[in-house]
Order: C-alpha cells, then sequence, then structure tokens
C-alpha cells in the first residue's frame, strides 16, 4: 500500500492511497468468505461454497463491492497511523481507481488537529486565595461552635431575625385550611424562609401576644395566594456561652481557648491549602487557553461536548436519573444546559490546543519508566496482573494514547510548578506553603468557614486529554 498526504486549505489534508491489486485480492476472498456464509448454495453447507461457484452465481462485482466497503476503512485507518495525521472528524473517502477491477486508489479528505503555539506559557502569573486562615475566619469558626452549645432564653422585646418564636399558624386558600400550614405551638425561627417570606417581614417587629394577618403568594405563580393568620406567643434569642477556657474545655478535648483557636486555626489552613492547590491548577489551565489565539474547530468543540455529556448521563445513572429528570429538577432548560456544555467544551478544547503546544515547545516525553508507573496503577485498581494490563494495552493498540496522556499531564505539572503565584493583594506565594502535611485532620472543620474558598471550587473544566 502507497500512501501520500497533501495539506489542504481549512485544517485539513488529502490522504491519497494505493492498493496493489495482489493485496486487494485478499480483501477480495475475505469478501467472497463472507458472502458464502450468508446465502444458501445448493449442495454446500452455509459458508463452504467455493469461490468460483460464487463468482459464476453471483458475479465478482457483488464481492469486489462488498470488499471495497469493509476494506476501505482500515486502508484509510492505516493511512492515518503510517503518517501520523492527527484526524479529528470522520474523512470524505473519494474512490477514484478500481471499482470494477485492478489496483484501488481512493483519496480521504480529512479535518485535523491545529497546532498552535501559546508564546507567554513562561512568564503566567495566577492569583489565588491566601493559603492561611485568617483571625476572622476563625473567630467565625468559633461562633458557630458556640452556636451548637446555644440556650433559649425568652425576651420581652419585639421579635428580631435569628430569633425564635412559638407561634400558632393557620394557613388557608380559597377559605379552605392548607394541610402542612396549620400547627399549633410551633418553633420558627424569625428570618429563615421556612415557609412564606411574608411571614418573616411580618414576624420581625411583632411581640409576644400579637395577632398577625397577612396574604402571601403562592411559590407557584399560576396558584391563587393564601392567606395566614398567625398568633404569636412567645420570642426567645439564643444566648451563646462564653468562648472561654472553661467552654473549650468541655465543648473540645483543649483545655484553653488559646489551643481550641490554635488547632482550629491549623486544620482550617490545612483546608485552605488544599483548596489552593485545586484552584491554582484550575486557573493554570483557564489562563492557557486564554494564550491560544485561534478559533477551535467545530469538530473539537463537538467531540468535547459528546464526551462530557456521556460522562454526566453516566453520573446521573448511578443515581437513578436521566437527564430529563435531572433538568426537570434544577429548573434548567434544555437550550441553556446545552449552551453551558458548548462553552465549557471549547474551552476545554482550547486548553487541549495550548497543552499539547507546550508539550512540543518544552520536548515533554513519556519514559518508559513513566508507562510502566501508569500501568501499575491501572493494574491496582482492576486487581489485575500488570503484565496482563501491558497485554490489552498492547492488543488494542491504546499504548500511544497512554504516552499521550502522560505528556499531557506532565505537561500541565510542568505549568502548575513554573507559574508565578500571588494572592489577591498581590503578594507572591511560595510553593511549600501550599503543602498539607500528612498529619493534619481536616475532618472536623465546617466548610463554611472557608465560605468563598468553597464556593469557588466547583467542579473545574475537566480538562480531559483527548486522543494525541
Amino acid at each position: 500500500m502507497k500512501t501520500s498526504v497533501e495539506e489542504l486549505e481549512d485544517n485539513k489534508v488529502k490522504l491519497s492511497v494505493q492498493v496493489d491489486e495482489p493485496e486487494f485480492e485478499k480483501a477480495v476472498d475475505a469478501a467472497f468468505r463472507k458472502i458464502a456464509r450468508e446465502v444458501n448454495i445448493p449442495g454446500f453447507r452455509p459458508g463452504k461454497a467455493p469461490r468460483r461457484i460464487l463468482e459464476k452465481r453471483l458475479g465478482e462485482g457483488v464481492a469486489r463491492g462488498e470488499a471495497l466497503r469493509d476494506a476501505i476503512p482500515e486502508y484509510y485507518a492505516q493511512a492515518v497511523k503510517d503518517n501520523d495525521v492527527d484526524v479529528i472528524a470522520a474523512p470524505e473517502i473519494d474512490i477514484t481507481e478500481g471499482e470494477e477491477d485492478g489496483p484501488v486508489t481512493f483519496e480521504a479528505v480529512v479535518e485535523i488537529r491545529p497546532v498552535v503555539v501559546v508564546p507567554g506559557y513562561e512568564s503566567l502569573r495566577i492569583t489565588i486565595p491566601a493559603p492561611v486562615a485568617t483571625d476572622e475566619e476563625i473567630d467565625d469558626q468559633i461562633q458557630r461552635m458556640l452556636g451548637q452549645h446555644a440556650e433559649l432564653a425568652t425576651v420581652e422585646r419585639p421579635a428580631a431575625e435569628g430569633d425564635y418564636v412559638t407561634i400558632d399558624i393557620e394557613g388557608s386558600q380559597g377559605d379552605e385550611p392548607l394541610d402542612g400550614l396549620t400547627a399549633q405551638d410551633y418553633s420558627y425561627e424569625v428570618g429563615s424562609g421556612g415557609i412564606v417570606g411574608e411571614l418573616d417581614e411580618a414576624l420581625v417587629g411583632a411581640s409576644a401576644g400579637d395577632e398577625l394577618d397577612f396574604d402571601a403568594d403562592h411559590p407557584d405563580p399560576d396558584e391563587e395566594g393564601m392567606h395566614f393568620v398567625v398568633s404569636l406567643k412567645e420570642v426567645k434569642e439564643r444566648v451563646l456561652p462564653e468562648p472561654d477556657d472553661a467552654w473549650a474545655a468541655e465543648a473540645s478535648e483543649f483545655e484553653t481557648i488559646a489551643e481550641l483557636r490554635d488547632d482550629l486555626a491549623n486544620r482550617m489552613t490545612a483546608v485552605r491549602k488544599m483548596q489552593a492547590q485545586m484552584s491554582l491548577r484550575e486557573k493554570v489551565s483557564d489562563a492557557l487557553a486564554e494564550l491560544v489565539d485561534v478559533e477551535v474547530p467545530e469538530a473539537l468543540v463537538n467531540n468535547e461536548m459528546q464526551q462530557r455529556l456521556q460522562d454526566f448521563a453516566m453520573r446521573l445513572q448511578a443515581q437513578g436519573l436521566t437527564l430529563d429528570q435531572w433538568l426537570d429538577n434544577s429548573g434548567q432548560d434544555q437550550g441553556e444546559f446545552v449552551e453551558t456544555l458548548r462553552t465549557t467544551a471549547a474551552q476545554a478544547a482550547k486548553f487541549d490546543l495550548g497543552l499539547r503546544a507546550v508539550v512540543e515547545a518544552e520536548g515533554i516525553e513519556a519514559t518508559d519508566d513513566d508507562v510502566d508507573a501508569e500501568f501499575a496503577q491501572v493494574a491496582e485498581r482492576l486487581n489485575l496482573d500488570v503484565k496482563d494490563v501491558r497485554k490489552q494495552f498492547d492488543a488494542a493498540d491504546q499504548v500511544p494514547q497512554v504516552e499521550a496522556d502522560i505528556r499531557m499531564r506532565k505537561a500541565l505539572d510542568f505549568l502548575v510548578s513554573t507559574v508565578e503565584i500571588v494572592d489577591e493583594d498581590g503578594n507572591p506565594i511560595d510553593r511549600a506553603d501550599l503543602e498539607v502535611g500528612d498529619e493534619t485532620d481536616t475532618d472536623d472543620v465546617d466548610p463554611e468557614a472557608q465560605a468563598d474558598d468553597a464556593a469557588s471550587v466547583e467542579e473545574p473544566i475537566e480538562h480531559e486529554e483527548s486522543d494525541e
């Protein structure tokens, strides 16, 4: 088989492939054997009729057409591999010679992955939250712990947000009582929004003994409004214990409040460090994608969208949900969901192109030790022998993909290890300050204490490395 590659416009190439007659005859023989299993020839068992009988009965053209349909995809795949063509879409194939007899020649026009350069990746500056818990955050955590030991005390004053009130409540709609909205001696936290917003508005400033009568909108805009009659019977405020040594000894394993604060500082800082590490990788990925100043081919975006959709559907399936059910539960429109998916897929595709550019620019390679370590991890995860894992990858011709994935990961690690890191005030952050000691226990740290940072560490663009 002879092949050649010609570069075309619009990020495409043309593969010209010529298969000589003896080689294609093997495909024709295979086609006759396939046909023999599918047709009944008197005097022969299925699959046993010789080629000459089939040719006489059916003609050679039937088998040649079958051979072209079956073999050309294989010839094309081999040509792509031999010429190291990085295709990203299905080819347009045109048979130019050999449909009737003789050697077979065809041309395949296919879109390829663009090769980009990313000037400036060597001087990226990444801003992440400072990986140290502040005194204010420690104070907030102490307040949460105090709140867990709070007591309720009756007060002779109007109710305010955060107070607990005892009420009799009657809810109705169109003069009909509403199940679940009628109760006696019901304890309710003012400002919680646990029933309707209008209830909180009515309670703030009201005192024990007041009768409240008000209307409220129904959560469903298509439903008729509701009416409430509320008797406010008692107002209680939360009384927090004093944050002293006695309380610390009772509420924790420490004898003093100072020791408790030190422990919280250590554990909260460990959480901040882990979040900072995640944020650093995410922001490096985003910054690299911004350096890719080319229009991402639609084929790459579609491939990324398809992969992400499949992964998401599998996660939903594990939870017993369909995509339609998830959309209904989340209140998200299908068009909005697809648009968000497309945006994140396009960003991930740009990151992928940028990372490949770094691999090329830095000459990053996957060593034999890297590949061995990868197979060892797969073997351990699947509880298989590492030799069997390697055989399976070899048989599926997936070792080059493993090497490509390793190069991409090493490129991202390289960037993470070389970018300039600063906090929100522009102060440099030492990478050593992001390391978390193995002895640090973060299990009891309330994620709420890390409010802004925790909220920012959503599931990022998953930057899966595509085929290289």
